[in-house]
């Protein structure tokens, strides 16, 4: 085919037997049928036809610029639609938008007088790069999409415009519009057979669900990575596996994520998806951190801002959050600070990512000691966070209601970011939480009990692999000898190791126990207390009352009471119509 190199010399001299047009006209034809190819896969090939496609970008330039010459919007648009995967697996979102738009001026939008399907096409691609880089008509335009997909009853047009949306919403924390938006496109995918394009909206939805439920973003990453597979789509397999590999991350499995993660930056380097190479880079880095390896992660999160330079957005806000991160585990107050003021302008329309930044700048100024600025930082990061991100808002905002002596404030705080917590199995973060409680309850004098939760968290950090942050070091030693002063070293150290003999779900239930729920009923199974229901779980298990008492920390005597009321509340008389309820629910 004709090179975009050799264009000037060529047509200058068709131009002569008035052939120019027709060459043109010929070479457009070929590059769009080329794109095409992009947009309806067939066999296992997929990421030789996006590399083929990166190789003649420059005659796939020449193909939109002599369409929109001759004001044929309509193939214009449907060329830089076809061209969607490329524009996100190559990190080249700012020129796809270009495209959509008729250049950097924006002399065109989407929206031209196109055909419906066409309009719609480009209004929900051109909608699905903008809110990577935070434009406010995103929004906007996926809604229009949708209008118009639902208006021609096309399935495949109607499930692209919801993908789109059910993206938006998850980048803005709406949880709920994401859920209906991405069961809508997934359930039409699989209707319509579409196989690709189902991989592909599993993939968002897998990273519209990260922070939360945990259940169903392993479902769709599991799913999505294996179909994308056949079809030979990296990209689209690597966005599945990394969200796989941040969900390994915040449950805990910190060498599984490392270990994924380094891998999927490898692999993006060689496919030049600077995405996922910056993302991989940036989450990497947070391990790393986690484990205590400050300068390796160091080193990450800076390769991680470099990877994601030229790109903005989202990936931006990730390297720099990551460098805040790192520093905070570090003990770098002002490289901290730094960081997360960086992260701050990438952040626009990416609500959760934009909690982590605000929570990273309230840990920095608790650190240095500004408490206003660490509880309003904190403050915004509640108010605009869900689950995973949220439970961290919490115990960051917990942080500073204890450094303000505002307890009560504090211990709400901390209870509700453990029940998200283990809610979501993410217990790398659970640590940090009991750390929180534990100091709480040795303010209240509840020195046994707080030394108690010191030793779970510590066992705990200690089977996971992870550190507590610099930062909050000297808080913490504080804490601990004020309560090794306090009980002696004997009552200490065996408080300290009958919190650290208990398991995870032990932990958070002696940690629950004794705070029940508001406005709890009068009697059947959803009145019992947490106390309760952990002699209850230990009565399944087959304990006596003795046993029960000394794993509870708790009197024979006071087992008995709480069994007394059990079955009171459940209306049953023994032990063995309790332990066949419990595991009828089980």
């Amino acid at each position: 085919m004709l090179c975009s190199c050799a264009i000037p010399t060529t047509l200058e001299k068709l131009s002569e037997s008035g052939e120019a047009d027709l060459v043109r006209s010929r070479h457009r034809d070929h590059y769009t049928a080329l794109a095409a190819r992009l947009d309806a896969p067939a066999g296992r090939d997929y990421d030789q036809r996006l590399g083929q496609a990166e190789i003649e970008i420059d005659n796939l330039r020449g193909a939109s610029g002599w369409s929109r010459e001759n004001s044929d919007i309509e193939q214009a648009l449907t060329l830089a639609s076809s061209l969607l995967p490329l524009w996100l697996a190559r990190g080249r979102i700012r020129e796809g938008l270009a495209w959509f738009y008729g250049g950097p001026a924006g002399d065109d939008a989407p929206h031209a007088e196109v055909p419906a399907a066409v309009r719609a096409r480009a209004l929900a691609d051109a909608a699905t790069l903008g809110i990577r880089v935070g434009t406010v008509d995103s929004v906007d335009q996926a809604q229009q999409a949708l209008a118009i997909a639902r208006e021609l009853d096309d399935p495949a047009l109607l499930a692209r415009a919801l993908t789109a949306s059910g993206s938006i919403a998850g980048y803005s924390s709406n949880a709920e519009l994401a859920r209906e938006c991405f069961t809508e496109a997934i359930g039409l995918a699989r209707a319509i057979g579409d196989r690709w394009r189902l991989s592909q909206i599993l993939a968002w939805q897998a990273a519209a669900n990260l922070p939360g439920d945990q259940r169903a973003v392993h479902e769709a990453a599991a799913e999505g990575r294996d179909l994308a597979e056949e079809f030979g789509d990296g990209f689209v397999s690597r966005v599945c596996r990394w969200c796989l590999a941040v969900q390994q991350l915040y449950q805990g499995d910190l060498a599984g994520a490392i270990s994924e993660f380094a891998a999927l930056v490898a692999e993006a380097r060689d496919a030049h998806d600077a995405v996922i190479e910056a993302n991989s880079l940036a989450l990497h880095s947070c391990a790393l951190a986690e484990r205590g390896e400050a300068v390796a992660a160091h080193a990450l999160a800076d390769a991680s801002v470099d990877a994601a330079a030229e790109l903005g957005g989202s990936p931006a806000g990730l390297g720099y959050s990551a460098r805040a991160a790192t520093a905070l585990a570090a003990g770098d107050v002002e490289a901290a600070r730094d960081a997360s003021d960086a992260a701050a302008p990438h952040m626009s329309g990416f609500v959760a990512i934009a909690a982590m930044q605000r929570v990273y700048s309230s840990q920095a100024a608790l650190a240095g000691g500004d408490l206003l600025v660490a509880r309003q930082s904190a403050d915004d990061a509640v108010a605009t966070s869900n689950s995973w991100y949220l439970s961290v808002a919490l115990t960051t905002r917990a942080r500073a209601a204890i450094a303000q002596t505002e307890f009560d404030q504090a211990e709400r705080d901390a209870h509700d970011a453990l029940v998200l917590a283990a809610e979501l199995d993410a217990h790398l973060l659970i640590p940090a939480i009991l750390e929180c409680l534990a100091t709480l309850a040795g303010a209240a004098d509840s020195h046994r009990e707080s030394t108690r939760l010191f030793g779970a968290s510590h066992s705990m950090r200690q089977r996971i692999g992870t550190v507590r942050f610099k930062i909050h070091d000297a808080a913490y030693e504080a804490s601990v000898a004020v309560l090794r002063d306090t009980l002696g070293e004997k009552d200490f150290d065996a408080a300290w190791a009958e919190g650290a003999a208990l398991s995870t779900a032990e932990a958070i239930a002696y940690a629950q126990r004794g705070r029940g729920e508001r406005k709890r009923p009068a009697g059947g199974w959803a009145s019992l207390t947490p106390a309760e229901r952990d002699v209850v779980r230990l009565v399944s298990e087959g304990l006596g009352n003795k046993d029960i008492a000394t794993r509870l920390f708790i009197s024979p005597r006071t087992v008995q009471t709480h069994l007394t009321h059990v079955y009171a509340k459940l209306g049953l008389a023994s032990r063995v119509q309790l332990a066949q309820e419990a595991a009828r629910r089980a």
